[in-house]
C-alpha cells in the first residue's frame, strides 16, 4: 500500500502542470452553469431539477479533478475490467432495469429516488477500452483479425443499447467507433471497402424496413422516420408537433430572446407546448429565452470544447492518449450535432441530451469524467519522453 502511495506521489510530480488546459475547464464550467440557469427557467415549478443539476456540477467538477490526477496509463491497465463493467451494467438494465415511456434504460436505487443511465457511461467505457486495445495492436491495426475483433467488442454494448431500445445512442456509438478507428490509423482501403459494402446493405435494409410488420425498428421509431418526410400527413403533424413547437420557440426568441424566467403569455415554454423541456429539447428553451445570441454562444462553447479535446489529442504522448482525447471530443461533437439537428427539425425526433446543458446526472457526470481524462492526457503531453508501455 505504501509502495502504491509513493508511486502515485512520484507520478504527480512528473506532470507538466503548465500544460493544464484551463481553457477547456473554463468552457465546460461556463456551459454547465449556463445550462443550470436554462433548466431553472425551463421548469420553475420544479426546483429539484436545477438543484440536482447543481449537485451534478459540483460532483462532476470533483470527479474531473480526481480523474485528471490519475495517470490514464494506470487506468488503462484495467481495460478488460472496464469492458466487463460496461457490459455488466447494460445487462443489468436489460434484465432488471427501470422503464419509462416504453424504454428500459435506467437502473434505480432507493425506490427510484436515484437513477443512473449506463448507456451514458458506456461511451466513456468504450473509448477507454479501445484506447488500450488498439494501442496494444497499433502495428496490426489493419489486419483482418484486429478489425474483426474490434467489431465484435463494439457489437456487445451496441446491441444491448439498441435493444433498450435506444436507437439514437446506438447511432452515436457507431459514429464514435468510426472516429476511434480512424484516429487509430485504419487504412483507407478498409474505409472505402466498408463504404462499398454498406451501400447495398443500406438498400436492403431500407427495403426490409418498408415491409409490413418489420421487426428491425420499434413502431414509434419507424413512424418518426417515415412521418418526418411526409409533412402534409395528419399523423405526421401529431408525431412532429414537439419538433415543430421547438422550431417555433427558437424562431420567436429573435436576436436577444425573451429573457430567462420570463412570464410572457406568447411563450411556447410557458404554454407547456414542449414536454420535459429541461432534457433533450433544452436548446429550444435557450433559443426562446436567450435568442440567436444565446444559442450561438452555446454552439461556440461546444465547438471550443471539441477543439480543445482534439488539440490535446494532437499533443498526446501516445496513441492511447490520442484516442481518449479525440474519442471524448468526437462523442461530444456528434451528440451535440444530432441534438441540435433534432431540435431545429432537421432530422427525425430522437432522444439525446445536449452535453453539459441538458438535465440529467448520468450525462453530466460521464461528460465531466471524459474531460478529466482529456486533462490528464494534457498533463503528459508530447515533449517529454514518451511512455512505451501502459
Amino acid at each position: 500500500m505504501r509502495h502504491l502511495y509513493k508511486n502515485a506521489i512520484a507520478k504527480l510530480k512528473t506532470y507538466q502542470y503548465k500544460h493544464i488546459n484551463a481553457r477547456l475547464i473554463l468552457w465546460v464550467a461556463g456551459l454547465t452553469i449556463l445550462g443550470i440557469n436554462i433548466i431553472a427557467s425551463a421548469r420553475p415549478e420544479e426546483p429539484s431539477f436545477y438543484k440536482k443539476q447543481i449537485f451534478g456540477f459540483m460532483a462532476g467538477l470533483a470527479g474531473m479533478v480526481i480523474i485528471a490526477l490519475f495517470d490514464y496509463h494506470f487506468v488503462l491497465k484495467f481495460y478488460w475490467l472496464i469492458f466487463i463493467v460496461n457490459v455488466g451494467l447494460l445487462l443489468a438494465v436489460r434484465f432488471a432495469g427501470a422503464s419509462h415511456m416504453g424504454a428500459k434504460r435506467w437502473i434505480e436505487f432507493g425506490n427510484g429516488s436515484l437513477q443512473i443511465q449506463p448507456s451514458e457511461f458506456s461511451k466513456i467505457f468504450i473509448i477507454l477500452f479501445f484506447a488500450k486495445f488498439l494501442y496494444m495492436h497499433k502495428d496490426k491495426i489493419n489486419s483482418f483479425k484486429i478489425v474483426a475483433a474490434s467489431i465484435v467488442f463494439i457489437a456487445a454494448p451496441l446491441i444491448l443499447i439498441y435493444k433498450q431500445p435506444d436507437l439514437s445512442t446506438s447511432i452515436v456509438i457507431i459514429l464514435l467507433f468510426c472516429v476511434i478507428m480512424f484516429i487509430a490509423g485504419i487504412s483507407y482501403k478498409w474505409i472505402f471497402g466498408v463504404i462499398a459494402v454498406m451501400i447495398p446493405v443500406c438498400i436492403v435494409l431500407v427495403y426490409m424496413l418498408m415491409q409490413p410488420n418489420q421487426k428491425i425498428l420499434e413502431e414509434y421509431q419507424f413512424n418518426r422516420i417515415v412521418e418526418f418526410f411526409d409533412e402534409d400527413n395528419e399523423d405526421a403533424q401529431k408525431i412532429r408537433w414537439q419538433q415543430d413547437n421547438a422550431e417555433m420557440a427558437i424562431g420567436s426568441g429573435g436576436l436577444w430572446g425573451k429573457g430567462l424566467n420570463n412570464d410572457s403569455e406568447d411563450s411556447v415554454k410557458n404554454g407547456n407546448y414542449i414536454p420535459e423541456p429541461q432534457t433533450d429539447f433544452i436548446f429550444a428553451i435557450a433559443g426562446e429565452e436567450l435568442g440567436f445570441v444565446g444559442t450561438t454562444a452555446i454552439i461556440i462553447m461546444l465547438l471550443l470544447i471539441v477543439f480543445e479535446c482534439f488539440y490535446t489529442g494532437a499533443h498526446a504522448p501516445d496513441l492511447a492518449g490520442r484516442i481518449i482525447c479525440c474519442g471524448i471530443g468526437g462523442y461530444i461533437g456528434i451528440q451535440s450535432f444530432i441534438n441540435i439537428c433534432v431540435v431545429t427539425n432537421m432530422v427525425p425526433n430522437t432522444g439525446l441530451p445536449l452535453p453539459f446543458v441538458s438535465y440529467g446526472l448520468s450525462s453530466l457526470l460521464s461528460s465531466f469524467a471524459g474531460i478529466g481524462f482529456v486533462i490528464n492526457v494534457g498533463l503528459q503531453r508530447a515533449g517529454r519522453q514518451r511512455l512505451n508501455t501502459i
